[in-house]
């Protein structure tokens, strides 16, 4: 008798969830009541993404917003040469799509998912209808706007003004704690979405980013053990670890 191969494992199905307990738990939704989540929830779709899946593409339709429940996902566009520029890294309670929706454009970048990731689609009808109801709402997401542009104006700063050794530091930097202490046990940062994702990010080579760890290790400031990077010397990095 000739024996078939076995059949591939299947990939657990996604669970049935209760999308306003998410979204309670977001900041942008935060303050508002049950029956007010109850009706953003009418409008909010579960969207779960495997990593390296593209959740939207450049030219898509923008019919609301997405606010990332976990994973990442990466930002960006590909040049007419074929080189890809990520523009930005969205993690847990941060979203993307917002600027779009309300100018009723489509996507001028690509989503996709660096690591397996869910997602909360709010519908655009949902929002707009949440905005003239709730001031609190319109506030956050005003915030969250100008945070967007803010960080696109540092970027600016950071490309022109800024060493590539300080680019680097500023992203090792940005989740430490700003009361941490010298002194204590080492402060690991994991690069989860890969060297070459935060290279682009940073506006330099692969080459270049791997380079200036390299250098950031043999002066004593980190040590890299593949994607975890130790931060060793967290007073040297604060201070003058740019000259490295």
């Amino acid at each position: 008798m000739s024996s078939q191969p076995p059949a591939p494992a299947r990939k657990p199905r996604h669970p049935q969830i209760r999308v306003q307990a998410f979204l309670a738990n977001l900041p942008m939704f935060s303050e508002m009541s049950t029956g007010e989540l109850d009706r953003i929830a009418l409008g909010t779709q579960p969207v779960h993404a495997e990593k390296g899946e593209t959740i939207c593409r450049t030219g898509d339709a923008c019919n609301g917003f997405h606010v990332i429940v976990y994973g990442q996902v990466k930002l960006g566009f590909t040049s007419p040469q074929g080189i890809e520029k990520v523009v930005e890294i969205i993690r847990p309670g941060q979203s993307f799509g917002e600027a779009l929706m309300f100018l009723d454009k489509p996507y001028i970048v690509f989503a996709q998912a660096l690591t397996d990731t869910m997602l909360l689609h709010v519908a655009k009808q949902t929002v707009f209808e949440q905005l003239d109801r709730h001031p609190g709402f319109a506030r956050r997401m005003l915030s969250g706007l100008s945070r967007r542009l803010h960080g696109l104006v540092r970027d600016v700063e950071a490309y022109t003004l800024r060493s590539g050794a300080e680019r680097v530091i500023g992203y090792l930097l940005r989740d430490v704690p700003d009361d941490a202490l010298p002194g204590g046990a080492p402060i690991e940062v994991n690069l989860t979405p890969g060297k070459s994702v935060i290279a682009s990010r940073l506006n330099m080579t692969p080459e270049h980013f791997s380079r200036i760890l390299h250098d950031l290790a043999a002066s004593g400031l980190v040590e890299v053990d593949g994607r975890t990077i130790r931060i060793r010397d967290l007073a040297r990095l604060r201070g003058d670890g740019g000259q490295v």
